[in-house]
Order: structure tokens, then sequence, then C-alpha cells
């Protein structure tokens, strides 16, 4: 069997060219981890449901590569791990709830996530698998809501995965699964198909083990969408490739402001994580930066976290459910909440969707949206002014300032991630791993940029992982050199 582990975009489409294995193969050699890893062994409980035409569809693309000699596009016979809130024709869409598990949108491997995306610390992800494990240790949570994604990559079950990010749901799975994530500005990418959470800060986006496999399958989702008016904009800010922007020494002489306030928040930081972040710092020094230390927003530490509000969230799910369709299980926020028993969302969640669904004012009659976005703006305006005064390229902190918490833990506060400051600009980050800490829990650090920046960003963050070179894969999913012996149960006695 051809070896998938870590394997790159590039590096398959190389082999399928110089015929050293083809798509049919690679596809049985991830299902083949899937079936080992995922619910048995490890029990990593990454993905709710595997495409059933993975193989054939992976047959056709090798027979027109026979055919015709080459690749029939940029990701030619790269299995992808998606999100379970992004609609695909040929497999249902659950979003993690009971209820959908069986609705197969009209217009892969879809892995699991919290309830309708709405669990960036939870980590019971759903009612459907349950909970999802850090592969890395499983006694540990694997971050929400894109926790299957960020799993199911880092475990190699996929080549590269897409997630979607709210509050922090590629960022924060990303960093605790040792991957590269990428939040793109807001309007970068189309939502059309994609369950909401808020539009206004809602995006999909890459998870990946590498940076230049996020530069690839981002250059394959950016674009503009008619059908998403967010995106209007996007045409003229996207590069030709961004894969240009790999470049090792893309540190060099760039200014890069380190933001130490996240450190005086309410919840203050685990001594590693600093000592982690302190020795990235280090390194991007190292690498040729021109670090800004002590940046400062003034007065960001009592600045308002911008709420995600109930009468948003109410506005967004039954715009969705009323794009799905009239074969869409529901219509309304109330129906969902009234769902028979075992078919309605997990009681962690039953108490929001209740609260969602008893709102009675449209996002713009709502005090809660409309001071939110008033403060929305005020974090755009504040960190553009510090940043052009600082001169500094792009921002680093921590995404989180703790290590992930042990399965079932709901205790850590939310001031322990750091997320909120992505969302609330709406701006990009990419997230890269930088190491790790305690029980082989990996972490990673945030370069933020101004809107349409993901270029630079990717620049950066190439440069800093091919120097420090953290990602490695987990010890809970090695190679498979014996199929009966995994079959025994003989990997995990």
């Amino acid at each position: 069997m051809f070896p998938v582990e870590e394997i790159t975009i590039a590096q398959l489409h190389a082999a399928y060219l110089e015929g050293k294995t083809t798509a049919r193969e690679v596809t049985e050699a991830y299902l083949e981890r899937i079936e080992a890893y995922d619910k048995r062994g490890p029990y990593l409980n990454a993905l709710i449901t595997v495409n059933p035409n993975a193989v054939a569809d992976a047959a056709n693309l090798d027979a027109a590569l026979k055919s015709t000699g080459k690749l029939t596009g940029r990701l030619h016979g790269i299995p992808i791990i998606i999100k379970d809130n992004i609609n695909t024709s040929d497999m249902p869409t659950s979003s993690g709830v009971a209820l959908f598990k069986d609705f197969i949108p009209g217009r892969d491997a879809k892995s699991s996530l919290s309830e309708l995306a709405m669990g960036l610390a939870d980590t019971i992800n759903s009612v459907l698998p349950g909970f999802t494990r850090n592969p890395y240790n499983t006694a540990y949570a694997s971050g929400g809501s894109s926790g299957g994604t960020g799993v199911a990559i880092a475990a190699n079950f996929g080549t590269v995965g897409i997630g979607t990010d709210t509050g922090g749901s590629v960022r924060a799975p990303s960093s605790i699964n040792n991957l590269v994530g990428i939040r793109p500005t807001v309007g970068l990418v189309s939502r059309t198909g994609m369950a909401p959470l808020d539009s206004q800060r809602d995006t999909p986006g890459p998870m990946t083990r590498t940076v230049e496999d996020a530069a690839r399958l981002l250059d394959v989702i950016v674009g503009e969408d008619p059908a998403d008016p967010r995106t209007a904009d996007a045409e003229a800010r996207i590069p030709p490739t961004y894969t240009a922007f790999l470049d090792r020494a893309g540190l060099k002489d760039a200014r890069i402001g380190v933001l130490r306030q996240v450190f005086k928040l309410q919840d203050g930081a685990d001594p590693r994580v600093i000592e982690l972040f302190e020795t990235a710092i280090a390194d991007l020094r190292g690498a040729g930066a021109e670090i800004v230390d002590e940046f400062n927003v003034p007065g960001f530490e009592k600045f308002p976290r911008p709420p995600q509000t109930a009468a948003q969230y109410k506005a967004d799910w039954e715009r969705f459910f009323a794009y799905e369709g009239p074969h869409f299980p529901v219509k309304t926020v109330a129906e969902l909440r009234d769902a028979p028993a075992g078919k309605g969302v997990h009681a962690l969640h039953a108490a929001r969707v209740a609260e969602v669904a008893a709102v009675t004012k449209t996002p713009d009659e709502d005090p809660a949206t409309v001071q939110g976005r008033k403060d929305e703006q005020r974090y755009r305006e504040a960190f553009s002014a510090a940043m052009d005064v600082a001169r500094v390229d792009a921002l680093v902190f921590p995404v989180w300032t703790f290590p992930p918490k042990i399965n079932g833990d709901r205790g850590q506060t939310p001031q322990g991630q750091l997320t909120f400051i992505g969302s609330a600009t709406q701006w990009p980050v990419v997230v890269v791993p930088m190491g790790f800490v305690g029980e082989n829990l990996p972490m990673g650090f945030q370069f933020l940029g101004r809107p349409w920046s993901e270029g630079p960003l990717i620049r950066f963050a190439y440069a800093y992982e091919q120097l420090t070179r953290h990602r490695r894969p987990p010890p809970t999913a090695p190679p498979i050199l014996d199929k009966k012996l995994w079959l025994r149960g003989g990997l995990f006695v």
C-alpha cells in the first residue's frame, strides 16, 4: 500500500504523474487508516460520514489521467476532509444534529463538529459521533467546532481539510492538533451552502499539515460568488497563486508586532505557553524579522468582546433552512428546539437553541447585536491605527493561553482563547504550530494581518515553519504495517 502519512498535494501529484501510485490506491490507504483508528484502537471519532463513492470517484480520476496524461485540476486525486456543516451534493450534511443526519443537499469525507458549529471550547462534538479525541493525547479535547477536521488531518485520514470559522473554529483545533489553519478575510471565500453561525464573521478556511498545502487549498476555494454578496470585492484582491508567497526567507526585514496585552486579560496564561511563545518570537527574530516588542493597542484590555447574539443566530439559521429547500427537516429554530427526544441537539446546547428560538427581534432591532457591530468596528479602527503607528506587517500572539483541556471539562473560560480578535476584526489569520507542552499537547500561534493580506501572512508562516519544523504526526495513528495486526487489536493491546 502506498504510504500516505504526512504526504502533501505536490507529492501526490508527482506520484500520480510518475506512475508511482493511483488515486484509487491512495484513497484506499486513507480508508484503511480511518477503519483502523477512527472507530477502533484510539477511537479518535473524527468522522461522521465517509463518501461511499470515494473509491469509484478515484478510479474515474485514474482513468482520466491515463487517457489524457494530465491531471484534471489542482486537487486531482486529493482526498479532502470537509466539515459537516458544508454542503456536498453526494453526502448528507448534518451540522452535527441527529435530526439532519439523512439530509443530502441538492445543490468526500465529512468530519465531526460541535452541533451547529457552536462549540469553540466544547469537548462533546455532537450527538452523532460523541467525543472527538485529540490524537496527541486522547484524554484531551480536539477543539471546536472544526475539531473533527483537525483530528482527521492530524491523524492522516485525508490529505487536506476545510473547516469553518466564526469565533475561532479553524484556528482553535488547528492549534491543538499541530496543524496550519487559515481564517481568510471575510468575503474572500464564499459561504454559500455553509450552515451559518454569524454571517458577519463566518468563513470557511483550510486546515492542513503544511503551509504549502494551505496555500494550494486556498487557491482553489477563493473567489467571487454572486450568491454571497460579501465576496463582491474578492476578485480584485486574489493573487494568481498564493504559492508565490512560499519563501523560506519570507521573514527577512518583516516588521512583526507582539501583542503582549493578551497576557494581561482576565485569565492570564499558563507559564508553559508563555515560554513556548517566547521561543517562537526568538525564532522569528532569528529568521530575520524585526520584532516590535510591546506593541500596544490603547485600551485593548478593556474592550468588550463582541457577542455572537441570539438574534443574529436566528436570522442566519432560518435563512439557511429556507435556502436548503422544502425537504430540509425544519424551517424554524423553534422546530429544532421541539424536535423529538434523540433527534434534537445535545443537552449542553439545548438551552442556547431555546434562547435563539425565543428571539422576536431582527438583528437590526436587537440592541445587543447593534452594539456588537459597533464594538467590532472599534476593534478594526483601533488595531488598524495601532498597526499603522507601529508600521508593522502583522501581529503575533498565541491561539490559546492555556493547553488543551481534558475531554468533558467545560470549566475553561473563554478568556483562555485569543481567537476573538480575528473574529471581531474579520481580518485574516494564519495559525502555525509552535511546539508542545505538558503531556504531548500541541500549541500554535497566530499571525494576524490587515484585510486581504493572506499572501504576506502565508509568507511569514512558511518561513517560520521551514525554520522550526514543529509538525509531527500523532503517536496514536502510526503507519499501518500489518493490516492483520490492527484487525486483531494488536496495535493497542
